[in-house]
Formats: C-alpha cells, sequence, structure tokens
C-alpha cells in the first residue's frame, strides 16, 4: 500500500514536477464523469472544475451529448427500437465530435489541463441491447478497447440518489429526464456495467452525505492524478480516508457461471532494465480479440515512499521498448476478470501456464478501497485463502524474478503463509 502525505503543489499553474520523471511535465487529464439519473454529476464537475482552477489549471466541461440532442424535440419513449439504436449511435458521434474539439484545444493550451467529460462513449450501451451495440461498433468502426479504455484517463461512477439516498432522488434539474426511482436504478447497475474493463474506474456510493461525495469524487481525480504522472495534488486535509490498493489470495478459480457480469483480458507484463537505483519500469499489453492498449509504467522510491507514473504508449512504442527488457525477470502473463460487487471494482487476476512455475496458476484479487478494516465484502463466490496486501511474495516485480536472482522470501516467521507456488498447489 502506498503510504504518503500529499500537499497543493505550489506554485501551481502552468506545469508540474514529477518527482518520477526528475522534470516539469504539461499534464491534460480526461476524466468521465457518469452514473444513473439524480447521482450528483452536474453539481460535482462545478465543485472539480472550481478546485482545479484554484491551481492554475485550464478546465474544460463537455456537455452531456444526450441533454442537447433529447432538448430538441425528441421524447425517449415515445422511440421505436429501430430509432432507439440510431439515436444512441448519433449521440457517441456527438460526444466524439464534442470531445473532439476539447481535446484539440488542450493540446495547444500551456496551461496543465483536466477535461471533465459528462457522461462518456459508454453509456448509450446502457440504452440498447448487445446485439444493437454489437452493429453500433461496426457502423463507427471501432471496438471497446479503444472507445472505452483508451479514451478517458479515468472513469468515475457517481451512483444514482434512487439508490442509497432516496429521499434525495430528484429530477427538478434536468427537464429532458423522466425516470422513476426503480428505473434510475437499473439504468444506473447498466451504465455502471458498461464501464466494466476500463482500468481506471472509481464507483462513488451514497455511504455518506452529498458534501462529502463530492469531496471523494475529488479525492479520487487527485490520486488517479498521482498514481498516473506522480503528481501530488490534494484538497486542503478535508478527507478522512484514501484510497489503496489491498490484494487477496483466491484458492480457485471458480465456475465462469459464478461471476457477475464480467469484462476478460490478456493481460503481459514485461519489465525493463533500469540503470537509477531504487527504480522499475515496465511495459504493458491488454487488450481482447485482436484489440490492446499499452502502458509504459517507471516506478521509484522516493523518501521510502513508492511513486510512479503511468504512460500511455502505442504499438510501435512498445515494440521499441521490448528491446530494453530485463533479461533477469520472465514476462508475465494473465487473464483478467473485472467486475463490479457490492459497489466495489474488482480485478481477478489468472497467471497463465506461460508464467513460470513459481506463478503458474496463481490467482490475486485486487481492488482500491478506502475500506482498510475487515468489513471490507469481498466476493462470496470466491475463496479467499488470506490477504497479501503488500507482502513481497506476491509482488509482481519479485514474482518475475528467475530463480537464479530471487533474494525475496516468504517470513520464516510464520509457517502458516505458504508461498506463491505452495498456495497454488494447495
Amino acid at each position: 500500500p502506498v503510504k504518503m502525505e500529499l500537499r497543493v503543489l505550489s506554485p501551481p499553474g502552468r506545469h508540474v514536477s514529477s518527482p518520477v520523471l526528475n522534470e516539469d511535465i504539461r499534464v491534460v487529464h480526461k476524466v468521465v464523469l457518469t452514473g444513473g439519473p439524480c447521482g450528483g454529476k452536474t453539481t460535482t464537475a462545478s465543485r472539480l472544475r472550481s478546485f482545479f482552477e484554484t491551481l492554475g489549471w485550464k478546465v474544460f466541461n463537455v456537455t452531456e451529448a444526450a441533454t442537447i440532442l433529447l432538448g430538441g424535440g425528441v421524447t425517449f419513449s415515445e422511440l421505436s427500437l429501430k430509432q432507439v439504436d440510431l439515436f444512441q449511435e448519433n449521440i457517441i458521434r456527438t460526444i466524439i465530435q464534442l470531445e473532439k474539439v476539447y481535446d484539440d484545444l488542450a493540446k495547444l493550451q500551456e496551461e496543465c489541463v483536466l477535461i471533465i467529460c459528462d457522461r462518456g462513449v459508454m453509456d448509450p450501451s446502457a440504452y440498447c441491447s448487445k446485439d444493437a451495440w454489437g452493429k453500433i461498433l461496426q457502423a463507427l468502426g471501432t471496438n471497446e478497447i479503444d472507445l472505452r479504455d483508451k479514451r478517458y484517463h479515468q472513469v468515475i461512477h457517481m451512483v444514482t440518489a434512487a439508490n442509497g439516498a432516496e429521499k434525495f432522488y430528484s429530477l427538478d434539474n434536468n427537464a429532458t429526464r423522466s425516470e422513476s426511482p426503480e428505473l434510475a436504478r437499473e439504468l444506473d447497475t447498466k451504465v455502471s456495467q458498461a464501464w466494466v474493463g476500463h482500468p481506471y474506474l472509481d464507483i462513488v456510493d451514497n455511504s455518506t452525505n452529498f458534501e462529502k461525495k463530492i469531496l471523494r469524487v475529488i479525492e479520487a481525480v487527485c490520486m488517479r492524478l498521482f498514481y498516473r504522472v506522480g503528481v501530488e495534488l490534494v484538497p486542503p486535509n478535508r478527507f478522512s480516508s484514501k484510497n489503496i490498493k489491498r490484494k487477496f489470495l483466491v484458492q480457485k478459480l471458480p465456475p465462469l457461471i459464478e461471476f457477475p457480469s464480467t469484462t476478460n483480458f490478456t493481460v503481459q507484463h514485461d519489465y525493463l532494465h533500469s540503470s537509477e537505483e531504487a527504480t522499475e519500469a515496465r511495459i504493458r499489453k491488454r487488450g481482447s480479440d485482436g484489440h490492446y492498449m499499452y502502458t509504459h509504467t517507471i516506478c521509484k522510491i522516493i523518501n521510502s515512499e513508492k511513486a510512479e507514473t503511468r504512460m500511455q504508449i502505442t504499438a510501435r512504442e512498445y515494440d521499441a521498448l521490448m528491446s530494453q527488457r530485463d533479461q533477469r525477470r520472465h514476462p508475465i502473463y494473465k487473464v483478467r476478470h473485472c467486475f463490479l460487487w457490492k459497489g466495489n471494482y474488482f480485478q481477478l487476476d489468472q497467471y497463465t501456464n506461460e508464467c513460470p512455475d513459481s506463478c503458474k496458476g496463481l490467482l490475486l484479487l485486487e481492488t482500491f478501497t478506502a475500506n482498510t478494516g475487515d468489513d471490507l465484502e469481498l466476493p462470496q463466490f470466491l475463496k479467499i485463502v488470506r490477504e497479501v496486501t503488500g507482502d513481497p511474495c506476491y509482488s509482481m516485480y519479485n514474482l518475475s524474478l528467475m530463480e537464479e536472482y530471487k533474494n525475496v522470501k516468504p517470513n520464516d516467521a510464520d509457517n502458516s503463509v505458504p508461498s506463491p507456488k505452495q498456495a497454488r498447489i494447495q
């Protein structure tokens, strides 16, 4: 887990200082605010904008495309199924064009830029059938990897007030919406499921009052920026919790029929040679059905704390970096199962037979959460062996190391703690 004291950058504005890259950089961060009706997106977008503008960032707000089109006289309930599918396709085309306006401006902006999207290109999939969605993707000449995973740095799903804050559910601030609380909850579930598979999806529920819900969104953006580029941002000591990544050892993979709806990927990690002390570098290839996204991560230990930057790269850059692969380490191959459970976003990594014997068949469950106690609701269909958060034996960096170079061993004082290979055998 990452333990750190975050600070507001000073002076703010044009560039930010990345301790990982050892240079000042100009950041463009594109985030989607999505969710069911009456989740608080509009108010939160305004507060998020105000916060980043006080830091000297330029903030662009991408208006919700559906609201624009519905405001032109379209009554959704009067549309035929064929019209609904065509309407959703054109909503996506409108979103893409609206985002392009601000993407192009951001490229030429001198300051750091935050782009806040009121819903994104995956939201329309919640309003049409799976078959219709496939036809829309075909008509657009695209796929879910490009549409969902590559367009946005972060997705934040704000749960509708109809789920957990029913007395505050109201559509008075949006004349184009008319969903009942029951329909709002149904749509909320469908919209959240539409984004499952995005590498950086945050679910913000109604477990706190609305003010704290807004602050949790701001915190989520600040923390994602830290994990992405090592930039330290935080609102002035108003948060009582910080999200950390928790990791759990799973005994065996249950039948897929026992899973909730999942999005699955193949993932390949390769560590790169690094001449700098206390520095890790790796590249990742992640995707499905022949479509992939590529990521370059640099991780440093700075003042005894872990900081990292993650950059999306092209396939050509990925191939070029592969020539720098650390020959002391095995590639790591996984099948990643992404799903929602009890309001949390989980990823179950299944280490494949292509992995070294030390981790072949290993199953690790991960989630980002502010809940650090035993009351975190883990998926009931998985047999959890134990929590391994912070255990170096289950670090992918250590698991990839070839046997002749290994120097990390299990804690001999705890004979009940199996090594990854022992846990797999058990």
